[in-house]
């Protein structure tokens, strides 16, 4: 009989693991607390050994298909007018990625590729079982399901970690409202960046599908924003970003008339350990450097790649589990880790520091500025990138 797997989450390392599970002969169950695929959120994108992982998935065609056509990133002055620019650059990893998706299209794929997979939405682990070399998964319906391995992909701020290891999430201090508001005729495809007094920054971003992206973001001292309903996070919106002008006004005037909105708080996590028997963490449910800046979704599609590698057929599961561990680590260490520091920088209080750093980004975008970062980016020594600096990526028959 196949070997089943169930994995909670349907974002993006549970179907790309449900996937490759699957064409090793193994029987998926995906679970997904929300009650259908989630199409909200903003760009995501696919850096160093993750594009090589896309590829052997044979899904690198659909994803540069679904590509959100951003050219670049501008940071804007308060007069709208250009600080700074970093023009896409193919072969070297600025702002935007060369591989740039929207994080729904690249869910979108990956539950389409996992075609023999039964996704179950609107459900959640109540309880784990771990026995008998068999997992049993109660479920909050009252109905449970058997299997041979449990994996958990459910993100940072997962409520089934406590079955492997209960961590405690570092909130960074940041927050962050994602909005798909209606495409106007002059919203071009630049990710455009504005930067206000008291570490706000407002943002427009093109998609693929008609519509423009917007980000609102603010440092606060204020924990449990993300707790609150969406009325009352619309009001505390308003109230943060009521006094400035660009596209702000634009954006609170979507919101508040209905357009869609997901907040969510910057954290960070590291689980001690991945796997307990045969329960295992995937994604963020097992290392979060930061909840944005690009790392997350290349390290959840590299993470399902070697965990499907590593158990095979399941002949030996529980031995499987931490060779996944060992591998993995490498590329969790390489990637970028955001400081506090950093968000204050890349976000300044006065307007002072916003111009001193439209200054340094002008010196960053210019020609010598550009030739300095493709070298580093090549050498795998950017923040930013997974790149040339990764792990060798193991290969598996």
């Amino acid at each position: 009989m196949a070997p089943h797997a169930v994995i909670s989450g349907a974002g993006i390392g549970g179907p790309a693991l449900a996937g490759q599970l699957a064409a090793r002969g193994w029987r998926t169950t995906v679970l997904e607390r929300y009650p259908q695929r989630r199409d909200e959120g903003q760009n995501v994108d696919i850096r160093g050994a993750a594009r090589e992982v896309v590829r052997r998935m044979g899904i690198d065609a659909d994803v540069r298909a679904a590509n959100t056509t951003e050219v670049g990133m501008r940071l804007l002055r308060a007069d709208g007018s250009t600080a700074a620019a970093f023009p896409v650059s193919l072969g070297t990893d600025g702002p935007t990625a060369e591989l740039e998706i929207l994080r729904g299209e690249l869910s979108r794929i990956l539950i389409e590729r996992a075609a023999t997979t039964e996704f179950r939405f609107g459900r959640q682990i109540a309880d784990v079982s771990d026995h008998d070399g068999h997992v049993s998964v109660a479920l909050d319906d009252g109905s449970s399901v058997e299997a041979d391995l449990l994996v958990i992909a459910e993100g940072l701020h997962s409520r089934s970690r406590r079955f492997v290891a209960p961590t405690k999430v570092h909130e960074l201090g940041m927050y962050l409202s994602y909005a798909t508001i209606p495409r106007r005729d002059d919203d071009d495809n630049w990710w455009t960046w504005q930067n206000a007094t008291e570490s706000r920054s407002v943002h427009l971003r093109p998609d693929n599908l008609g519509t423009t992206r917007a980000m609102l973001t603010f440092l606060s001292d204020v924990r449990g924003l993300d707790e609150l309903d969406r009325g009352a996070l619309v009001r505390v919106l308003r109230r943060t970003f009521d006094d400035l002008g660009g596209a702000a006004p634009r954006i609170l005037a979507e919101l508040e008339a209905g357009a869609p909105m997901y907040f969510s708080s910057v954290g960070q996590m590291s689980s001690p350990r991945w796997s307990r028997g045969r329960v295992a963490l995937l994604g963020d449910a097992a290392h979060c450097n930061a909840t944005f800046g690009g790392a997350g979704t290349s390290l959840a599609l590299i993470g399902a790649y070697i965990l499907a590698g590593e158990l095979g057929t399941g002949a030996d599961i529980e031995s499987a589990l931490p060779r996944y561990q060992q591998r993995m680590r490498p590329f969790v260490d390489a990637a970028p880790l955001v400081r506090p520091r950093m968000l204050r920088l890349a976000n300044p209080r006065t307007r002072a520091g916003i111009r001193v750093l439209h200054t340094v980004s002008g010196v960053v975008s210019g020609p010598v500025g550009r030739a300095v970062t493709a070298a580093a980016s090549a050498a795998g020594r950017l923040p930013i990138n997974l790149a040339a600096g990764d792990p060798a990526l193991p290969t598996y028959l």
